[in-house]
């Protein structure tokens, strides 16, 4: 069904499954799963001080330059004003996911996004890429008396205890040298009064939506023609994803924090798009195994998580 016309027959649905809505989402996740929050401790104020930082010194050595130099090409004063804010806290956003990466904080990113999946019940997506602690079963206690004292219960392992070790080259979501020119090349974009700093955000948005489901491809095995198949079909969900996450990223201090959210909230939308995929009945591949023994015992191979549609193009 088109976005247009899923729209007009599922309104309500449509704007609960909007992409954009996910970054919202999956801060509300992490701030309600409490087994998340030792992946942020640590890690909260560092990335603070650093955000700050990088903020501080943007605005006191460029803001104003940059504002003089916007007003000189518009003529619009208080545009030149609202687009050069945009302006550094673009640079500052793109400076600190450099500086996220150098701090390997990727990792996090993946156990984050790993950890929400396995809660949600998908766990057998990750036994792709690592082991998983089977879900323990609850244990009927015998009846306390002489022969059998009673202990207190142990708690089962959360999600995030539950993940085995991480696979080689394991990464959330690549930056590569093509994003950061990317980022310069449409930084220009917000000199345009009005329309420059959204058509900005989308066109970012646009790039960036996709590359938040790295690891999520790497679940699938989708690599080169299918992967882009699967993109396309979900474009426009992808987009809103990718501006909503960017805009966060943009509030000063607490952009390190969101980056971490919106790993969760891309877990999420990868659910989502998992239970759409999921409805489409796929045909059985020979020789792929879904059984998790096989697969962490290395008897069998991962099953093809590919694309419900077939393709002649090589993968």
């Amino acid at each position: 069904m088109a976005p247009i016309e899923q729209v007009l027959a599922h309104p309500v649905t449509t704007a609960w499954e909007a992409g954009w809505t996910y970054p919202f989402k999956g801060f509300w996740y992490f701030l309600t799963h409490p087994f998340l929050w030792p992946l942020l401790r640590g890690r909260l104020l560092p990335c603070a001080i650093l955000s700050t930082f990088v903020m501080i010194n943007l605005f006191m050595w460029t803001y104003l330059p940059q504002v003089a130099f916007l007003y000189v090409l518009s003529g619009f004063g208080p545009g030149a004003w609202i687009n050069g804010t945009f302006l550094v806290l673009s640079e500052g956003a793109a400076i600190v996911a450099i500086l996220f990466e150098a701090f390997f904080v990727d990792e996090t990113l993946v156990d984050i996004f790993d950890a929400v999946l396995v809660e949600r019940g998908h766990e057998d997506l990750v036994r792709n890429r690592r082991p998983v602690v089977p879900r323990p079963l609850p244990a009927t206690p015998p009846e306390p008396g002489p022969s059998h004292p009673s202990h207190p219960a142990h708690p089962s392992p959360n999600p995030v205890q539950r993940l085995g070790p991480r696979d080689a080259r394991s990464v959330f979501s690549p930056f590569n040298c093509r994003q950061i020119l990317e980022l310069v090349l449409f930084l220009p974009l917000n000199i345009i009064p009005f329309v420059g700093v959204p058509l900005y955000m989308i066109l970012t948005g646009y790039r960036a939506g996709p590359l938040q489901h790295w690891r999520y491809f790497k679940f699938l095995r989708l690599k080169g023609r299918r992967r882009k198949d699967f993109i396309d079909e979900w474009r426009h969900k992808y987009t809103g994803f990718g501006t909503a996450a960017l805009c966060l990223q943009l509030i000063p201090v607490v952009n390190m924090l969101f980056l971490m959210t919106s790993a969760a909230g891309a877990a999420l939308f990868a659910e989502l798009l998992e239970e759409k995929r999921r409805q489409v009945s796929l045909p059985p591949v020979a020789g792929v195994t879904s059984d998790p023994h096989h697969i962490e015992e290395g008897r069998g191979r991962p099953r093809d998580y590919g694309s419900a549609r077939t393709h002649s193009a090589p993968s």
